[in-house]
């Protein structure tokens, strides 16, 4: 390659932008891209060539891995690129690569040859990627583009330059980059929602660093040294007038009275009743049953009936509240697990049955190859031509891209599909003579869709152990039955021992807040609830009772915020962590700071990690992809069936239905409409106040219009 006329390449001093081992960037649509310099490479300078229908100058600098620096390079300071001084022209070699990406380096030898053996060793190492205008170089392949003229221009942004070229070359890139951008937002668009789970602890947790490190730590030791001398104080009264720290233990009379033996073994019942879930997913497996058809339908059924024979044995019975919280609470808990277990499997029974049909196209086609090639005429043009709708053979590259965007993943009918897949299998399966060209495109194209396949049904697997359907053992059920997560994956993060020194002191802990709730529900919350329904056996009218209702609820507000907190950390910190311990579950991150939440979202989020990633996977994404609902009418769906079960438990509580919790439930919209105003929004103090303020008075209201009302 000879150089071209000196005004088209102005001589570049050694510290120009241009000189940077890589310049990172995103492409627009109309050619032009704003790019930033790397300094530290492991690799040829990469220029991304992924493109975003976005303004001209505005991009989000595409990511690249690793350190590349010339050896002698190694120590020497960074440059500062904003101080630089950009040419407005100048020659860029560019190779495009199968994954849309083109490899950019500055063909610049006059500029950096001067330097000595130095900047010799860089431009030889940049010689060989690119190519050279000296005669010792390595001619550059034949398929390969030797240089793309571009112009360069500084942005305000720093480390941000835009790009402009008018070449053919740079259309072609950015049509490819288009398709490829498409092509994985569709593919992104049908996979099954993923959950990232890393190793963590719980905020509370000692085990946790950040914990003692916490400028707030001082305030949760006076919390709970505040808990202790509560329970000293209730309990030392309780001794002196009754003769037990429980007082009448009337609450203890309630949780162990009668039925305990009963209520163990229901609950192992219902444990028992989630293997439906094991036994369904093998009859789906072996073919029995198909998923995408009627097996979800059963699945929901076989749900709601579970759920229907829990509350009616509940009400059957007429179990106290104790035994009706645990039971409900679990049943729920179960009936998430059953739900999560059995849907992801059944997607990925679509997809292995997908690639087993592929893996049979694919050796058809290599048991045709030999008779294939044999038979091919000599040039491809005097094949019998393939329909219309199968693949254009031309651009192997674009037809790999264009076939991922369309199409279901976990379709094994290709005949109804309009897919480039499905027109590979329509070629195989037409008896038409291929030429090696069609032989080796179309085996490119399915092995590339197999790989994909494979890949999303080893999920989280290194190994491959648990991969589908390896997965689908007694075995891996009760360790998924027994880990305190509510989304199923084939692996998790797991520690490599059990500390049971954690897990005895843990258990503890978990005994320990049970006491102090105990008293607390003694000692401040029982006698206001025996003294409501006492009114309403004497016959008050409702009038009468509503009179009481300011003095229930100011008789409750501390009472049940304590019992809210403590109810709190006796399940998430507490129960969980020991589940997780005695499992070896390693991602501990059952919630986040909720304490700071600002918008009611923002709590919804935080408080209950495990079930808001339940609620974000099977409900707002299941509604989104399955049902083609929009944003926020899956926000609304999933709200919905968050008040529809919280009323439940109610329900079941009180055995009586008046709506309250479910009205407040959806309160929750508005406010949270409200916190994204200008009166709320950006106001992080105010907007927490305000959470606090429905966190303290909400219980208390609720109770007392369950019990009065």
């Amino acid at each position: 390659m000879t150089d071209p006329p000196a005004s088209r390449r102005p001589h570049l001093p050694s510290n120009d932008t241009l000189d940077a081992p890589q310049l990172a960037g995103t492409l627009s649509s109309d050619g032009i891209a704003a790019l930033e310099a790397k300094t530290r490479l492991t690799q040829p300078p990469v220029l991304a060539a992924a493109t975003r229908s976005q303004s001209v100058g505005s991009s989000v600098p595409s990511s690249v891995e690793g350190d590349w620096t010339p050896s002698h390079a190694a120590s020497s300071d960074e440059e500062n690129y904003d101080a630089s001084k950009p040419k407005p022209e100048v020659i860029l070699g560019a190779e495009l690569g199968i994954d849309g990406q083109v490899d950019i380096a500055t063909d610049d030898t006059d500029a950096v040859g001067h330097s000595g053996s130095n900047e010799g060793d860089k431009n030889t190492q940049r010689n060989d990627r690119v190519g050279s205008t000296s005669s010792d170089s390595k001619p550059l392949p034949p398929e390969r583009k030797k240089s793309i003229q571009i112009r360069l221009e500084k942005t305000d942004k720093r480390g941000h330059y835009i790009l402009t070229a008018d070449e053919p070359e740079i259309r072609e890139i950015l049509r490819q980059g288009v398709e490829k951008e498409k092509a994985d937002q569709a593919k992104k668009k049908r996979s099954f929602r993923d959950l990232v789970f890393t190793r963590q602890f719980t905020t509370f947790d000692r085990q946790n660093p950040l914990s003692s490190e916490s400028p707030f730590h001082g305030f949760f030791t006076l919390f709970w040294l505040t808990m202790v001398l509560i329970f000293l104080r209730v309990s030392l009264q309780n001794w002196r007038d009754y003769g037990s720290i429980f007082g009448n233990n009337e609450i203890m009379k309630i949780m162990f009275g009668r039925d305990v033996l009963v209520l163990g073994v229901f609950d192992a019942a219902m444990c028992a009743g989630t293997a439906f879930g094991l036994i369904f997913q093998k009859a789906v497996f072996r073919g029995y049953v198909n998923w995408s058809s009627v097996g979800w339908i059963v699945q929901n059924v076989w749900q709601t009936f579970y759920l229907a024979a829990i509350v009616w044995w509940i009400w059957y019975r007429e179990w106290p509240w104790p035994h009706t919280i645990f039971t409900v609470l679990h049943a729920l808990v179960f009936l998430m697990k059953q739900h999560s277990y059995s849907f992801y499997n059944g997607h990925l029974s679509g997809v292995y049955k997908r690639r087993e049909l592929l893996r049979r196209k694919l050796h058809q086609l290599e048991d045709t190859d030999a008779i294939a090639i044999a038979s091919a005429p000599s040039s491809p043009m005097d094949s019998k031509s393939i329909p219309a709708s199968a693949v254009d053979l031309a651009e192997p590259d674009t037809l790999q891209l264009r076939r991922r965007s369309v199409g279901m993943r976990t379709s094994p009918h290709l005949e109804n599909e309009k897919s480039e897949i499905a027109s590979v299998a329509v070629a195989i399966e037409s008896g038409e003579s291929l030429n090696a060209d069609q032989v080796h495109a179309f085996e490119r194209v399915i092995k590339a869709e197999v790989d994909s396949l494979t890949k999303e049904l080893n999920g989280k697997c290194q190994s491959g152990s648990n991969a589908y359907p390896k997965n689908l053992t007694l075995a891996n059920f009760i360790e998924w039955t027994l880990f305190p997560t509510l989304v199923y994956e084939l692996e998790y993060p797991r520690q490599e021992r059990i500390n049971w020194y954690y897990v005895a002191e843990k258990t503890g802990a978990t005994f320990g807040v049970i006491g102090v709730m105990m008293v607390i529900s003694q000692a401040y919350i029982y006698p206001r609830v025996t003294e409501t329904l006492r009114m309403k056996e004497a016959g008050m009218s409702l009038q009468e009772r509503w009179s009481e209702f300011p003095w229930v609820v100011s008789d409750m507000l501390f009472p049940l915020l304590l019992e809210q907190l403590l109810s709190w950390y006796v399940i998430w910190e507490c129960i969980l962590n020991v589940l997780a311990e005695l499992t070896r579950f390693a991602d501990r991150g059952f919630y986040g700071d909720w304490w700071n939440s600002v918008s009611w979202d923002q709590y919804a989020r935080d408080w209950n990690r495990p079930v808001h990633n339940f609620l974000l996977r099977h409900v707002y994404h299941s509604s989104i992809s399955a049902f083609h609902l929009s944003k926020s009418s899956a926000t609304f769906v999933t709200f919905l069936l968050s008040a529809c079960v919280h009323e439940l438990v109610m329900a079941c509580l009180f055995k009586k239905v008046r709506g309250y919790l479910f009205a407040m439930q959806l309160l929750q919209l508005p406010l949270v409409t409200l916190s994204r105003t200008k009166l709320l929004k950006g106001k992080n103090l105010l907007g927490n106040v305000v959470f606090w303020i429905g966190l303290f008075v909400g219980p208390s209201i609720l109770t007392s219009l369950y019990l009065i009302v």
